[in-house]
């Protein structure tokens, strides 16, 4: 029996629940697998970017739930999770993945919409006459 390593990251209006079990790096997405859930190769990359940095690639199986916001904003919030899940893997591998900077949470999101105004900042055109 393997052990499981969890990890949650966030991104935007993003969160996903990432669950390391040793293995031969196949990836799930909410019951998909990546190649359908994300059909763009940079995306793919962009996850796998943090198994490359720590050369652990081909070590884990990753099984991800993931819900809310785009696509962009989920890829990055599984990257998150990924690194906070390696941490509990491994103690050590953090200041590698804190000098690629994998650990911090972006936390900039939409700004909401203010009452008279278009859209958060976004005024009505001002008419003189």
């Amino acid at each position: 029996m393997s052990l499981c390593y969890y990890g949650t990251g966030r991104r935007k209006s993003s969160i996903a629940r990432i669950f390391l079990k040793e293995g031969n790096n196949k990836i799930i997405i909410n019951n998909i697998d990546i190649n359908k859930y994300y059909n763009k190769k940079i995306i793919i990359f962009k996850i796998n970017q943090v198994l490359s940095v720590v050369n652990l690639l081909n070590k884990f199986n990753i099984y991800i739930t993931v819900k809310g916001g785009g696509i962009l904003g989920q890829a990055n919030a599984i990257k998150h999770g990924i690194s906070r899940a390696l941490i509990t893997y491994n103690n050590k591998l953090y200041r590698k993945l804190r000098e690629s900077g994998f650990i911090t949470r972006d936390s900039r999101i939409v700004e909401r919409k203010k009452v008279g105004l278009k859209k958060s900042r976004c005024r009505p055109q001002f008419s003189k006459r």
